[in-house]
């Protein structure tokens, strides 16, 4: 009764779909052009916050206390070197100023946070026989003389910037500059892009010389130089839409049909991206993948429905009945697949991230667009045009001649010893590959960015850094909350000095401070500079004077919250989970109701709660877009052996896929996350076509090799045809400008190949062992 109601409700929506032809195209090409003008207003979107797990406890504090701690988070630091000499010349120190005030003015600074050897807060501070005496370390009196450059290098050492903003040989300086999240001015999200565009023509090209070097780090030139990845992968689209194009000429040696379907697979990109755009979403880098996967999935389902075209092309069908077979063949597992794809992307918005929750509603309605463009309007298109008669011919005598050749040995895997050998292979491939892969790690491996190659000139200004400087750019702030004026208390500088000793003595930290170091450095200076005082004193009047003195962003306005600055080694995952670790542990041995020690601001403390939020997300995601795909099978098939069959393959795939990122030395995070969920999605699609074809060959009465050889014949050349046209596709993704996305593409190639093995062989061998000879189905 299921089977006839069924039957009955595709024989209405074909008979709607092709006797209103001429409405449906009319239909599909107002809204492509409706699409394709929204497109024209897609905007770079990234910004810092969506970056950000925004509900996670360290999260929460950081935004809780943002304001107070001027800008610690989102920095951008702007190297200026001294190429033939030293810092302490004049003309350095004015081509300094005129860079300072340069970037003052850059629209997006926050200028009162501005850290510089120009600018009113820095300041040095030193203990006379008169007592505590300071200034600008560049005075007002400065004049570029011999005598004034000397009085700027004194002031530089007693800043106690030495390694922080000027480099341990006095070869550059550091201009430190916030970045705000929201244009003042407008209200509206900073531009990346624009920002980063502006440091480049007007510090960089503008000042850069042979005599003077520029060098820029943070997040916000970081994201701008991905922006400008993501312009040049639109080249890499085009040439893999060019490659897959001539590859599926050669494969169906049918132009218009070749170009019919590419076509139906770009105008789903089309409209997800247009759709996005009305709905308000811009595009990230992180995102960027997401057209190419909607194209690599429309381009799926389109050659197994122009291959199935052609087969009733062959077998004598005029255009019109063969692409109405082809769609009642098709639709329901085409559309089974594609549900199956669209729910599982949807399930990364569980994923506390903004940038992935928008990744996913992407994906999403990306999949969903393909079910009208590639199941809808494509079948429509070919009824009008056709494919080749000449060309369904010639295909199908070499699908008959490649029966007796490399075909027949696919079809082997059916056999019952292949099959067993098969499967042990399978197993023994999951064992070492989940062996492997448990040493997947959360976070970033490298130094630098990862997600820029090594050799860009981003990670060579990191380098710079790193080597030139006493303290990374890797920061780690602990907030230490207390009751009003609680923080210079003896006791909360007590604790402070004591969680300072043992993140200190941990592995990857480079040192700390705090305001408990500026209460020690001022009881020294209140007793002529002695080391013996170089300590916290318990008379909280002598305390308060000791603090006095101490840098804005240390301490909030009410005395509230101080905050203590840990400087990492580099931000790998393991560096940052060490500190965190003594943090968290020192919070729970002496938090109390008047003094709480609470992570974690800094690009250390927010990467330390993306990688919470990632670790405990990944299995939890591949767990419910596999549970997805089970549900979608078996409502589909009603058999457990279907969801059996077309599950394990994408299972095996999925847990080599991750032994290669340990072999490449990948860590899991934003932009490596979605792919792996990603993969299974593009992955179902053969499997399902398969098991589909499969079953209808098991219906007509053939035995299960009778079966898969006609299986392979037919459905299969096409699974394996995208497969290895997809990969050949994506490849060229390894030659992007930026290291994520190159790996990104390593990893999808290494998915369609797999997936596409698997479901040729490992899926008809799961059939055979869970099948009696002589049964059908």
């Amino acid at each position: 009764m299921g089977a006839r109601r069924d039957q009955y409700e595709t024989s209405l929506i074909e008979r709607l779909l092709f006797a209103n032809g001429a409405i449906v195209l009319i239909a599909f090409a107002v809204i492509t052009a409706i699409m394709a003008f929204q497109i024209t207003k897609l905007r770079p979107d990234a910004g810092f916050e969506k970056m950000i797990p925004a509900a996670h406890p360290y999260i929460v504090k950081f935004l809780e206390h943002r304001e107070a701690m001027g800008g610690l988070s989102n920095t951008v630091r702007i190297v200026v070197e001294a190429r033939d000499g030293s810092i302490l010349d004049a003309d350095y120190l004015e081509t300094l100023r005129q860079i300072t005030d340069e970037v003052f003015y850059l629209q997006g600074v926050d200028r009162g946070n501005l850290r510089s050897l120009w600018t009113p807060n820095m300041r040095w501070m030193a203990v006379t026989a008169e007592g505590f005496t300071g200034g600008p370390v560049i005075p007002r009196s400065y004049d570029g003389s011999e005598r004034s450059l000397a009085d700027v290098e004194e002031n530089i050492r007693r800043s106690n910037q030495l390694g922080i903003l000027v480099a341990n040989d006095f070869r550059s300086s550091i201009i430190q500059a916030p970045v705000l999240t929201v244009d003042p001015e407008t209200g509206a999200p900073i531009d990346y892009r624009g920002f980063a565009t502006a440091l480049e023509q007007k510090v960089r090209e503008k000042y850069g010389s042979e005599s003077i070097g520029i060098r820029i780090t943070g997040f916000a030139k970081l994201v701008g130089d991905l922006i400008d990845g993501v312009r040049v992968i639109a080249v890499f689209f085009g040439v893999a839409l060019i490659i897959m194009g001539g590859l599926l000429v050669a494969y169906t040696r049918c132009i218009r049909s070749s170009v019919l379907g590419l076509g139906c697979s770009v105008i789903a990109v089309i409209w997800q991206m247009g759709l996005l755009t009305s709905l308000g979403y811009g595009l990230d880098p992180y995102s960027v993948l997401v057209p190419f996967l909607i194209f690599a999935i429309g381009a799926s389902h389109a050659i197994q429905l122009i291959n199935a075209t052609m087969q009733r092309t062959a077998d004598g069908c005029d255009r019109r009945d063969a692409a109405r077979m082809a769609f009642r063949d098709l639709a329901a597992p085409g559309a089974t697949a594609l549900v199956s794809d669209s729910i599982g992307f949807l399930t990364l918005i569980i994923i506390p991230i903004l940038v992935i929750k928008e990744l996913a509603v992407a994906a999403g309605l990306g999949v969903a667009m393909v079910l009208l463009t590639n199941l809808i309007l494509l079948p429509v298109l070919l009824s009008y045009v056709g494919v080749s008669k000449r060309a369904s011919a010639i295909t199908a005598a070499t699908m008959a001649r490649d029966a007796g050749g490399f075909w027949i040995f696919v079809a082997g895997f059916s056999a019952r010893r292949r099959a067993i050998l098969t499967i042990c292979i399978a197993a023994g491939l999951l064992l070492a590959g989940g062996w492997k892969a448990a040493d997947l790690q959360i976070g970033d491996l490298d130094k630098g960015a990862p997600e820029l190659h090594p050799d860009s000139r981003y990670n060579r200004d990191v380098a710079y850094l790193a080597e030139n400087y006493a303290t990374s750019t890797d920061v780690l702030v602990v907030m230490v909350e207390t009751a009003p004026d609680g923080c210079a208390q003896y006791e909360t500088l007590a604790r402070m000095d004591q969680l300072e000793w043992r993140l200190d003595n941990t592995p990857g930290v480079q040192g700390t401070i705090s305001i408990a170091d500026i209460a020690k450095l001022g009881t020294q200076g209140f007793n002529e500079g002695n080391l013996k005082w170089r300590a916290l004193n318990r008379n909280q009047l002598v305390a308060n004077a000791t603090l006095s003195r101490a840098p804005a962003g240390f301490i909030n306005p009410d005395c509230t919250m101080a905050i203590l600055i840990v400087f990492l080694e580099d931000h790998k995952a393991a560096t940052i989970k060490a500190a965190t670790g003594v943090v968290e542990a020192f919070a729970q041995e002496f938090d109390s109701d008047g003094l709480r020690f609470a992570l974690g601001a800094g690009n250390a403390g927010i990467e330390a709660a993306t990688n919470d939020v990632i670790e405990s997300s990944q299995y939890r995601i591949l767990a419910l877009v596999y549970a997805v795909v089970a549900v979608l099978i078996l409502i589909t098939f009603r058999s457990i052996k279907a969801m059996v069959a077309i599950l394990l393959p994408l299972m095996v795939t999925s847990v080599l896929a991750q032994a290669l990122m340990v072999s490449l030395g990948m860590g899991v995070k934003v932009a490596t996350l979605p792919v792996i969920a990603l993969g299974v999605g593009i992955g179902v699609d053969y499997g399902i076509y398969v098991y589909d074809r499969l079953r209808h060959y098991l219906s007509q009465g053939l035995n299960l090799d009778s079966a898969y050889l006609a299986t392979v014949r037919t459905t299969g050349h096409a699974v394996a045809f995208t497969g290895l046209a997809l990969a050949v596709g994506v490849a060229t993704w390894i030659f992007a400008p930026t290291k994520f996305q190159a790996d990104m593409g390593l990893m999808l190639t290494f998915m369609f190949v797999w997936n596409m093995i698997g479901a040729l062989t490992l899926l008809p061998a799961l059939v055979r062992l869970m099948t009696r000879e002589g049964t059908r189905g």
